[in-house]
């Protein structure tokens, strides 16, 4: 690219590509779904859901396999899996969206394959980090975001019973991450120019668009809605409240690219060769 196209063109471009390769686990998954709601009949064998989950577990084995994926992203992606999977079950069984297909891999009413849709935001958080090298700068003391975080994944579960904070979560990431910058390599370094919240609100549009897929295909229904309906704009908040979760999940595992006290100093340590003749 950089050979046959401008420089800022090539940088553009380079940027994009990296990211859809970033998406890969999330871009299979959705891809799976359009493909097995075009062709799937109610006579097959196999259930659509089943088939589902049987692609995801073998996509990310082969992900493992292939190395196209790190056995830490690999802990990331599951720890989001299973957190993913119980909001699932709370949320059906509550009434708040339902699968209208049947499935032999379901646990009370959510099929298996549906934690994945979970895990593929963690997948692709990981992989983004690591495929451009990336540092947030300067970022929280890591108790208050894992405390944030902790806040609005039970707030998912709490405004059923309780009063609804999310207005006060959406103050809450800005002020605790409006000071953060994303530090990113392509080529050479270059700083975001946006605050995170800003960076975290684009992100979760595009999550918004990909949960459109999934309704669109009548792959689950949203309560009140119709199947094959447009999933209302308001879940564009949810999504964005939600990848604070899935972010902080990732620093769980991946401290490296956070910009707190020791963590640069330390991923310099490790990444720097000993030298000659030292013990």
């Amino acid at each position: 690219m950089h050979a046959k196209l401008p420089a800022p063109l090539a940088e553009v471009a380079a940027f994009t590509l990296k990211h859809l390769w970033a998406c890969l686990f999330g871009g299979l998954i959705l891809l799976a779904v359009i493909c097995t709601n075009a062709i799937w009949a109610d006579n097959w064998p196999i259930a659509r859901y089943d088939a589902l989950f049987a692609f995801a577990v073998l996509t990310q084995a082969a992900m493992l396999l292939f190395r196209l994926e790190t056995w830490q992203e690999a802990k990331v992606i599951g720890l989001f899996h299973l957190t993913g999977t119980a909001m699932e079950i709370f949320k059906v069984n509550t009434g708040s969206w339902a699968y209208p297909e049947d499935a032999f891999f379901m646990v009370v009413n959510v099929p298996l394959f549906s934690g994945f849709m979970y895990a593929s935001v963690g997948s692709y958080i990981a992989r983004v980090i690591r495929i451009f090298d990336m540092r947030f700068a300067p970022y929280p003391p890591f108790w208050i975001t894992t405390v944030l975080a902790v806040s609005i994944y039970l707030n998912f579960f709490s405004h059923h019973f309780l009063p609804d904070i999310r207005l006060a979560l959406f103050a809450a990431t800005v002020i605790v991450f409006w000071r953060t910058r994303v530090e990113f390599t392509l080529g050479r370094a270059y700083a975001l120019p946006l605050p995170l919240p800003l960076a975290a609100l684009f992100a979760s549009f595009f999550l918004w668009i990909a949960e459109n897929i999934g309704t669109l295909t009548g792959t689950w229904v949203y309560a009140g809605s119709r199947t094959f309906e447009m999933t209302s704009i308001s879940k564009l908040g949810s999504w964005y409240l939600l990848l604070y979760v899935a972010f902080v999940t990732v620093t769980l595992v991946i401290r490296e690219p956070l910009n707190i006290k020791g963590s640069r100093a330390t991923s310099e340590r490790s990444a720097t060769p000993p030298r000659q003749g030292s013990d």
